[in-house]
């Protein structure tokens, strides 16, 4: 703490002087605030470290390794991310079925799919599990994507891609809504 020292005047002749006094702060407690508050921001910035997702992209494909298993069009699903966390989605590869969802409502959507595929499988069958056709649109924003992909890990879908979408899907997207197909509420 904060202290004050007294000196002693002498026994001299003449008058009385005044008391010399000399002060002397105690910084011990400041230091210590100090030391808790660079502690405390350290702990913070530990504990809050950006995380990366793993990303498996393919490599460039041998010309002389044999072409890859042709995707039955009942395993994919694709996914058209619209604006206003809008999500579009049809069965197959091509098919004038297109619907609509929002992000809420994607992973029962996915699992449903996921299982009926997986109820499907036959021994022969070189592709084993649903694949998934991610499509953003100028449209979506990058949180859309990173929340897809982090659905992907959660709902474990071993094989998905990334790519951009069509003039014939946004022609399909325009038709639903012209139909009165409305997008569901954005939460």
């Amino acid at each position: 703490m904060a202290q004050m020292d007294t000196a002693s005047s002498g026994d001299k002749k003449g008058g009385k002087k005044g008391k010399k006094l000399s002060t002397r702060v105690d910084l011990t407690p400041m230091v210590d605030l100090a030391f808790l508050l660079i502690t405390f921001f350290m702990l913070t910035t530990t504990m809050n470290k950006p995380q990366a997702m793993q990303i498996n992209m393919p490599v460039e494909r041998n010309p002389d390794d044999p072409p890859p298993p042709e995707v039955p069009a009942a395993k994919v699903l694709t996914l058209i991310l619209g604006s206003n966390n809008v999500i579009w989605y049809y069965e197959g590869l091509q098919s004038p079925e297109i619907k609509n969802t929002d992000y809420k409502s994607i992973r029962s959507i996915i699992l449903d799919k996921k299982k009926k595929v997986e109820a499907a499988i036959l021994p022969t069958d070189k592709i084993k599990s649903v694949v998934i056709i991610i499509k953003p649109t100028n449209d979506s924003n990058y949180n859309n994507l990173i929340d897809i992909l982090d659905e992907m890990a959660i709902d474990e879908i071993g094989t998905y891609t990334v790519v951009p979408v069509t003039p014939q899907e946004m022609a399909l997207v325009d038709q639903f809504k012209n139909a009165g197909g409305a997008p569901p509420a954005a939460n």
